[in-house]
């Protein structure tokens, strides 16, 4: 056990843990067991104009950050794998990271319409993890490198979010392009996991981004196998919320 801490894990967890983010990730986690008994005494609500609203700000929101961070990656940074500070990116870093946190509201608004099956253990990891990694980036690396994946999780977002906001407004008008938006998640992250390993063989990356995009790329995965390829039983008997 002792050999796993070495000076670069030491440094990493020291890193994580003065992270500006850090308090908010542990009080978001902290909020998903309470939210059980708080949703026992209350009614679920439906926001709907809310969510329209909330998804078409962050839909629009990532639309920019995407349009930022592919100018500075193919017309300002040398290389996809460059390991400098880029001044040109430094605000889209910033606005990408306030996002993170605004996202966080994906998960307030699930307690408040009672809906604990979407509060998987992927959708919590992946907004606690996302939250980190954009603090991570803006504060210490805001790099060329880093825009590549964020860049196109930011391009991702522009359409997942685009369809939740549909789907508010249109409740009655099922949209055809769900299963589409997880392929496109999928896509994003085995991407994302080939830049981090050609970036730690060949230029210097740390090899946490690896174990990440293999993280990623599984869970999402094994959601699309359940939720698209699995057959399903008859009868499933009452779906829990």
């Amino acid at each position: 056990m002792t050999s796993l801490l070495t000076p670069g894990v030491l440094r990493f967890a020291e890193t994580l843990r003065g992270l500006r983010s850090t308090p908010v990730a542990v009080a978001y986690l902290c909020l998903i067991p309470l939210s059980i008994g708080w949703q026992k005494t209350t009614k679920p609500r439906s926001l709907r104009k809310t969510l329209v609203v909330y998804n078409l700000l962050c839909s629009v929101l990532s639309l920019y950050s995407f349009a930022a961070f592919a100018y500075g990656v193919f017309f300002i940074s040398p290389s996809w794998f460059h390991k400098a500070e880029v001044n040109a990116l430094k605000h889209v870093f910033l606005l990408y990271w306030i996002t993170k946190n605004l996202e966080l509201w994906d998960t307030i608004f699930m307690v408040l319409r009672h809906r604990r099956r979407q509060m998987s253990f992927l959708h919590v990891y992946h907004h606690t993890s996302i939250l980190l990694l954009s603090d991570f980036c803006y504060h210490h690396y805001p790099w060329a490198a880093m825009a590549v994946p964020l860049g196109l999780n930011s391009l991702v977002h522009v359409f997942l979010y685009l369809y939740y906001g549909l789907s508010a407004a249109f409740p009655d008008k099922p949209l055809p392009w769900k299963r589409r938006v997880t392929e496109l998640q999928i896509v994003q992250f085995f991407i994302g996991l080939v830049h981090s390993s050609l970036g730690y063989l060949y230029h210097g990356f740390c090899i946490y981004g690896i174990g990440y995009g293999l993280s990623m790329v599984a869970l999402f995965s094994n959601f699309y196998y359940r939720a698209y390829l699995q057959k399903q039983p008859v009868n499933q008997g009452k779906k829990t919320s």
